[in-house]
């Protein structure tokens, strides 16, 4: 997956948000907490991508090559994916979507109504 369609999926998350940080991260929020990352690489595969997964998804995942426990966030159960090819866009897309629903769940009940996901 390259960073553009790794923006437009997340763009298609309800009230998903982009910012750039760290110095030319793509960096996707929900109610102001980090989802998902596209850690910016000058080669053609478009950058590292990492995410919040559940504690079973990180068990499963960090086992997979080309994903690592995300630095940083692997305490917090984000993998880093470090090959293009260590999951298809399905699967992965798959994973997006259920990272922004584990960090949306975990929003306070007030911001969960606030975005109407409550």
């Amino acid at each position: 997956m390259t960073r553009d369609q790794f923006d437009a999926f997340c763009g298609t998350l309800p009230k998903s948000m982009h910012v750039i940080q760290w110095g030319g991260a793509s960096v996707w929020k929900i109610g102001g907490k980090i989802f998902a990352i596209c850690h910016h690489r000058a080669d053609a595969s478009g950058g590292k991508i990492s995410f919040k997964c559940s504690d079973l998804s990180y068990s499963l995942l960090i086992e997979v090559p080309g994903i690592l426990p995300a630095p940083y966030l692997a305490r917090a159960k984000w993998v880093q994916i470090d090959q293009a090819d260590a999951l298809s866009d399905e699967d992965l897309k798959a994973y997006l979507a259920n990272a922004h629903k584990l960090i949306a769940a975990n929003l306070s009940r007030k911001l969960q109504a606030e975005l109407g996901l409550a």
